[in-house]
């Protein structure tokens, strides 16, 4: 089994004139990541090994769950290449894991993140909404082999609030 946990970054500011790779997270974006990640300690145990988007927002946001969900810092990696709005990019990189991770945990953007949760899911979603986080199962053992999963959880902030 391999088990693949999509999560979008934190609302981010528009404050200041940055360019959008520099933009930080809100502070609505705080409380919401401390919901979502209350609501998945409450799960099942996952030892995911992390891949965080080289952007501010999403790099901020994988950082407050690893430190909340005592992620060692060799099982988490930034990687230019997750800062992409495109599913194709994403899903090659899941593709091109190595198969010695059964559980992936990324931090990135929309619409890459829903786009590729309702291409692999078995669950429709309309928007991965900021801070957002959904865990996908997938019955194999290569992460070049995966299709259409089993969409295990959904955790919103706003079901939360």
């Amino acid at each position: 089994m391999k088990t693949l946990i999509l999560v979008r970054h934190g609302k981010s500011s528009w404050k200041n004139d940055l360019p959008d790779h520099e933009r930080p997270l809100k502070k609505r974006a705080f409380k919401d990541a401390n919901l979502v990640i209350n609501a998945l300690k409450l799960q099942k145990q996952y030892h995911p090994r992390v891949f965080s988007s080289s952007a501010v927002r999403a790099l901020t946001t994988a950082r407050l769950f690893k430190d909340a969900l005592q992620i060692p810092e060799d099982q988490f990696s930034v990687k230019k290449e997750l800062y992409t709005f495109d599913e194709e990019d994403l899903l090659s990189f899941v593709k091109n894991s190595d198969d010695h991770i059964e559980t992936l945990m990324l931090f990135g953007h929309n619409p890459a993140m829903t786009n590729l949760i309702n291409d692999l899911g078995d669950e429709y979603l309309d928007n991965l909404p900021t801070t957002g986080l959904v865990i996908l199962q997938f019955n194999t053992t290569s992460w070049k082999d995966i299709k259409t999963g089993k969409t295990l959880l959904k955790l919103f902030p706003k079901t939360f609030r």
